[in-house]
């Protein structure tokens, strides 16, 4: 078994988050558990069908997950572990800028010329 490819997760999870709306689902799942289309479209300001299209880009990136319910209703799931690496993603990429900057930190120190002192006095 392969390790999973931590920048192909990274993008989808960051493309699916760039949207209000799918943000907003998000939210709501987190906040109150899991839900229904039907349940997400009574407490935001778009259609079902338009939250059944985001929905599908949730799962597809892996941060919804659908759980058949009773009567044939689906309810979604968060499911966090898509975020989970998009941070490792920041983090590590993070870690690379942090560590060029110091490098760069590092030079400007060693390069600059030493500050003069003048120890003239005024009388």
């Amino acid at each position: 078994m392969t390790p999973p490819d931590i920048e192909a997760i990274a993008e989808q999870v960051f493309q699916a988050l760039a949207d209000p709306t799918r943000r907003a689902i998000l939210a709501r799942l987190a906040a109150q558990g899991p839900a229904t289309a039907t349940d997400l479209a009574d407490c935001l300001p778009i259609t079902r069908q338009a939250i059944a299209k985001h929905l599908v880009l949730l799962a597809d990136a892996g941060l919804v997950t659908a759980e058949p319910g009773e009567r044939r209703r689906v309810r979604y799931r968060l499911h966090s572990a898509p975020v989970r690496l998009a941070q490792q993603f920041l983090a590590a990429l993070g870690h690379d800028w942090d560590d060029r900057l110091q490098a760069l930190s590092d030079h400007l120190d060693s390069s600059a010329p030493a500050p003069r002192h003048d120890n003239q006095h005024s009388s």
